[in-house]
């Protein structure tokens, strides 16, 4: 078996009265694709900003969320930011894209945010969009790239500092059929030729059951997994 990349224990978060999730217990592996269904306020998408450090649980004493070897629990917000840059990548349904900024610009921010020199960012960011396709499209601004291009200059941003997760929200929410048929195949040849991991909030069945695990959520807790 695959080594352990994440492992969360009595996950909880309430907002106010409200308590979005009631002890989450998962864990995943290395080179695996996971898929999170549910209907909507179940908990899915803070359960993904949780696990991708975006946001924080309820500590209790039972709460553990450890990524790639490393307790979450005792990271300050600089180390966290660090490592959340280092380990980890998103994709979100709106590309996120800054809109005054080239393809190769948007690509290379996570770089140049971890001290990569700019020739080795650009050259690693053109080696990316170049293997998704984009060769023609690097001088680009997203608004005169379609939909699904700009999706794609979002993944080769998400993958830029090499990160071990990919956490995506969404991911092909906002696509016509054929650019999010392409997006989801994309997501299964990363991980055979990257062994990166996915962690995919999904509306669309045929992403969630493509996956290797599908995890159900029901009122902030996972109700199964197929």
């Amino acid at each position: 078996m695959n080594k352990t990349i994440i492992s969360a224990k009595q996950i909880k978060k309430a907002y106010k009265d409200l308590k979005v999730l009631k002890g989450v217990d998962l864990t995943i592996f290395e080179s695996e694709i996971i898929s999170i269904v549910g209907a909507s306020g179940a908990g899915k998408t803070t359960l993904l900003q949780i696990l991708g450090t975006l946001d924080k649980p309820d500590y209790t004493t039972e709460t553990e969320l450890i990524i790639n070897g490393q307790s979450i629990k005792s990271l300050n917000d600089k180390a966290l930011a660090k490592f959340r840059n280092e380990n980890i990548g998103f994709i979100f349904q709106f590309h996120q894209l800054l809109p005054e900024f080239t393809a190769l610009e948007n690509v290379c921010i996570p770089a140049f945010i971890n001290g990569t020199p700019k020739p080795e960012a650009e050259k690693r960011a053109k080696e990316l969009l170049d293997y998704l396709g984009l060769s023609e499209r690097i001088h680009h601004k997203p608004n005169s790239m379609s939909g699904g291009e700009q999706q794609r200059v979002a993944v080769a941003r998400a993958l830029i500092n090499q990160p071990n997760i990919i956490f995506a929200d969404e991911p092909s929410g906002n696509l016509d059929s054929e650019s999010a048929d392409q997006l989801h195949n994309l997501f299964f040849k990363l991980r055979d030729e990257f062994k990166q991991t996915f962690v995919i909030v999904t509306h669309n069945q045929e992403l969630a059951d493509m996956a290797d695990r599908k995890l159900t959520m029901v009122d902030g807790k996972i109700t199964s997994s197929k």
